[in-house]
């Protein structure tokens, strides 16, 4: 589904992150009932498969789940991160020791599906769109703790990253502007602030706003719960001379008019905070 490079996951994060599920899931006796049932040397081979068409993201920690519980357990990769899959379509073989593999199996697919559920989300609007030149892209809107792991399912999904913590840009919001008193005063402190790598964002949801912040000179222009006409309207004013994206109300009946206005980004939320989790299995041969 993605036609850009996927960035590597950082190793310690997808560590630590299949370190903790583990954890919680293993408990303090491990995995009872495939200790009760199945001998210690057991072997078995299995797949991971689509039961619902989508797109793959996760992987990365999936492996991860059944490297940790046994590193001799071998994983092919049918369907690697960023492809859409069909119904019934395998993801994945995998084949080593059984009770490894069934205590890795919960772990792996709640981190795949997971994950897979956003990509399959953001693919849905990215398709929406693709006849504009709209960008869709998450927020900060995200499960704590996976924060890495959905911003790149989202572009295993053909969307792109906003900032992705508070440290990375600013973005100046409706009680920033309250706070500073106003739209020119919150741009004029963030400008004195920042460096020059560091770009600057302000929340607008008036044409009136909108004038202020762009004669400010704000790097990019966050245009909130406007309707498609007053998109057009911001998008002649600014005139191409400061990047504008548009959020709320996004939803896949909605986003393709948002994008034909001519904004350069759409902001969702929705795509990281409730996609639903798209349906695999890990099925024993």
């Amino acid at each position: 589904m993605t036609s850009v490079p996927l960035p590597d996951l950082p190793r310690h994060l997808v560590r630590a992150a299949v370190e903790a599920a583990l954890a919680e899931d293993l408990g303090r006796a491990g995995d009872i009932t495939s200790a009760a049932i199945i001998p210690p040397d057991e072997t078995a081979r299995a797949v991971i498969a689509a039961r619902r068409p989508g797109v793959v993201a996760g992987l990365p920690l999936a492996l991860e789940a059944f490297r940790q519980m046994d590193s001799s357990i071998a994983v092919e990769v049918l369907k690697p991160d960023g492809s859409a899959v069909a119904a019934g379509d395998v993801i994945a073989r995998i084949e080593g020791r059984a009770r490894p593999m069934l205590g890795a199996e919960r772990v792996a697919l709640n981190f795949l599906g997971h994950l897979s559920g956003v990509a399959t989300a953001t693919a849905a609007l990215v398709a929406r769109v693709s006849h504009t030149k709209a960008r869709v892209t998450c927020t900060r809107k995200t499960t704590p703790g996976l924060r890495t792991f959905e911003k790149y399912a989202v572009r295993c999904g053909g969307g792109s990253s906003h900032r992705y913590g508070l440290d990375d840009a600013i973005l100046i919001k409706d009680n920033h502007i309250a706070v500073a008193g106003g739209i020119e005063p919150a741009i004029e402190r963030a400008r004195a602030f920042a460096g020059h790598l560091v770009k600057i964002e302000i929340e607008v949801d008036t044409i009136e706003q909108l004038w202020e912040a762009f004669n400010a000179h704000a790097d990019v222009i966050l245009l909130d719960n406007m309707t498609p006409t007053l998109l057009r309207q911001a998008v002649q004013i600014v005139a191409g001379q400061a990047i504008l994206e548009a959020s709320g109300n996004v939803t896949l009946e909605t986003i393709a008019a948002i994008a034909e206005t001519g904004v350069d980004y759409i902001s969702s939320g929705w795509i990281t905070h409730s996609a639903p989790t798209l349906d695999l299995g890990l099925d024993v041969e």
